[in-house]
């Protein structure tokens, strides 16, 4: 009992560091879920979430047997993992580069450059794309047709095919260089004593990167990688929503767009819900596969 009272009294400070972060999870985080419920009663106004009828699995079965369901379910994940191919290796490779750079003002102007974009927010992102890929006067569109890269009549921004290649690349470019400043911080604790054994060995720069800078960051890479994976059908539905028009929706239209347009502009809110549900529980359900491929295979692993 003694050891615990000393224990309180030692670290009561960093329990109180903890606090605000513990409230904001159990606030915004699990209090929502009382409203989970919603997913399988019929709802209406005047009974409210708890107030209506018990309807079991009956939205669940109507958006699996919807013709949007493979749609959506499919256009969701293939951003998904495109994003994560092309755009979680990027950062990786961007901090390992920037850490090769020995002129420390060279170094904070390339980090400067590549952090800008972050801030530049996701409608005035889109107004970018509009202007840059406009079929007749966006410098973008009309480069890639002068490389004959798309052809002459392709409208970019309402083709299905480049739907994906424009919101994954414009997405790396944004957060590409915020991204990275977690990989930097892990390789501050790289010994530089050990880059000066890899010059004396006459190793090139690729050779250091391989054999010092990723092992360095491994473990930092596998925990944001089994994060992301817990996102795989969590695609961001702002930038989504405004890049999508009614001749790219075979390719936009994915499950947060769907639950906006179904769920709540038509006020079907329990359908909303329970497809909101299954979009977690697949998410979850990847979290879980991936922590537990990365402990078999590396041995880190978040759970």
């Amino acid at each position: 009992m003694k050891r615990k009272a000393n224990y309180w009294k030692k670290n009561y400070q960093l329990w109180f560091m903890l606090l605000p972060a513990v409230l904001y999870v159990f606030i915004f985080c699990y209090i929502p879920m009382y409203g989970m419920q919603l997913a399988f009663r019929e709802y209406s106004f005047s009974a409210g979430i708890t107030g209506g009828e018990f309807v079991g699995m009956k939205y669940f079965n109507q958006y699996f047997s919807s013709p949007m369901f493979l749609t959506t379910l499919k256009n969701t994940f293939v951003i998904s993992a495109v994003s994560i191919i092309v755009g979680f290796p990027a950062p990786i490779i961007l901090a390992m580069i920037i850490n090769q750079i020995r002129n420390k003002k060279w170094k904070r102007t390339v980090q400067t450059t590549v952090y800008i974009p972050y801030f530049i927010s996701v409608v005035v992102l889109v107004s970018m794309l509009t202007i840059m890929l406009a079929n007749d006067s966006g410098v973008v569109g009309n480069f890639l047709k002068s490389i004959h890269l798309v052809a002459g009549n392709t409208n970019l921004l309402g083709s299905e095919k480049a739907f994906v290649p424009v919101y994954v690349l414009s997405g790396v470019w944004q957060s590409m260089g915020w991204n990275s400043i977690i990989y930097l911080a892990a390789l501050s604790s790289v010994d530089t004593q050990l880059y000066d054994a890899c010059k004396i060995d006459g190793a090139n720069k690729w050779q250091t990167m391989w054999n010092i800078d990723f092992p360095a960051i491994l473990p930092t890479v596998i925990i944001l990688l089994i994060m992301n994976m817990g996102h795989i059908l969590a695609v961001g539905f702002d930038k989504i929503y405004l890049m999508q028009n009614s001749l790219n929706l075979g390719a936009s239209q994915v499950i947060s767009t769907y639950v906006y347009s179904v769920g709540i502009k038509s006020s079907q809110f329990s359908f909303g819900a329970a497809v909101g549900l299954f979009n977690n529980i697949i998410n979850f359900l990847f979290l879980l596969v991936t922590n537990h491929i990365a402990k078999r295979t590396t041995g880190n692993g978040l759970l």
